[in-house]
């Protein structure tokens, strides 16, 4: 809980610091490297410093986090934490680093509020700062504890790379040591790490697209400029092993026994495709709706599972392209954008949803619209939050 010295000074300087936090957020990431450049080798995506994702992420995770204090008193944004901390732990991160991040970006801070920052102001930022820093280390330290083994990174060799669609691979893995494995969840992710030709390592997080359990299998798009989906659709090959970390994701398969929609875009399908094939090999007697958008019909990565398995449980599939190319495709499917006003939405329906951003604004506004609760409303973004941000 916030204190009720710094509360009002917090809900005084928000409106400032929220003004400025974006440009804190560049200079602290600057100020870190410099001290530490390790940190580019296996942890930090240098992919998404040079977009600016991860600074306009971390800018509106501290924003939304004061506004939070300041607006309910004695309580915590919990859905914004835990999801903050299945990232941090996909990535290892360690209660250690907190203070490391404290250093850099109150020094940047101070040097960006140069000429109004006061002792009380910083204490009382200090405050939101460490409030935040130690609900995501207690969170962490349980999703570690909640592992089958104690590491984080393992390595998985490569059983199998087939093309999944234009542009895409599903690679299957299976353990190369004995290290316990953790059961994930449909819809969960691992991060995976690569070596790039110029020696460093990258991270992204992939979700696992085909059975939960043991198994690790996931799908990729290669991305335009991406570093990692290059390595790992024109290097990486059947017998080379990866390292990989224990699964994490808090937007996984609810229990219930309402109607379930899962709702994609392009390479969105992947933590979808999960969910479904949980559902399938479960025999779900629960209503399903399957609602997928694409560009092609060829550009549909996992379509031949996705309809096995929606058809296995008499789920309801119902596609949009952009660009039908042919009579089959006009028959199969709708042209255009997907729209949950041409849906007939269950009134009591969970809806999980994934692709890119404007898409997912898009059907959740549409969602809610329909009478869905925001809270049975799921998501999952691909790299930094910055729809949190926003």
């Amino acid at each position: 809980m916030l204190s009720e010295k710094s509360r009002p000074i917090i809900e005084a300087t928000l409106p400032l610091v929220g003004s400025r936090i974006g440009d804190i957020t560049a200079d602290f990431y600057k100020r870190l490297f410099a001290a530490h450049p390790e940190l580019l080798d296996g942890l930090f995506s240098r992919s998404n410093q040079r977009s600016g994702d991860q600074q306009q992420a971390l800018a509106g995770s501290i924003a939304a986090f004061a506004t939070h204090l300041v607006n309910n008193p004695g309580t915590l944004p919990e859905k914004v934490l835990a999801r903050i901390a299945h990232k941090h732990a996909s990535l290892g991160i360690a209660e250690e680093q907190y203070g490391v991040v404290y250093e850099h970006l109150f020094a940047a801070i101070a040097a960006d509020l140069a000429d109004v920052i006061t002792p009380e102001i910083a204490e009382a930022w200090t405050e939101v700062y460490w409030l935040m820093a130690d609900a995501l280390i207690k969170l962490e330290k349980d999703l570690y504890a909640s592992q089958s083994n104690n590491k984080m990174w393992m390595p998985w060799r490569v059983v199998s790379k087939v093309t999944a669609g234009k542009d895409a691979m599903t690679f299957t893995l299976e353990p190369a040591d004995d290290t316990p494995v953790t059961p994930a969840l449909p819809g969960q992710y691992v991060s995976v790490k690569v070596a790039l030709p110029d020696g460093l390592r990258q991270v992204r997080q992939y979700s696992l697209s085909g059975d939960a359990g043991t198994s690790r299998i996931f799908t990729t798009k290669l991305n335009d400029g991406g570093e990692v989906s290059t390595a790992l659709h024109t290097a990486v090959e059947p017998g080379d092993v990866l390292e990989i970390s224990n699964p994490y994701g808090e937007i996984t398969l609810k229990e219930g026994e309402g109607p379930v929609v899962l709702a994609s875009a392009g390479i969105g399908c992947t933590p979808t495709a999960s969910i479904l094939r949980s559902l399938a090999e479960a025999g779900t007697d629960r209503q399903v709706l399957v609602l997928h958008a694409e560009r092609s019909m060829d550009s549909w990565a996992l379509s031949g599972q996705m309809t096995a398995d929606a058809a296995s449980i008499d789920a309801e599939l119902q596609l949009w392209l952009e660009s039908p190319q042919s009579s089959n495709e006009v028959h199969r499917a709708k042209a255009g954008f997907m729209s949950l006003r041409e849906v007939d939405m269950p009134a009591d329906a969970s809806l999980y949803l994934c692709g890119p951003l404007p898409f997912m604004k898009k059907i959740r506004d549409e969602a809610i619209e329909a009478g869905i609760p925001a809270t049975r409303i799921h998501y999952e973004v691909f790299g930094p939050d910055v729809w949190l941000a926003n």
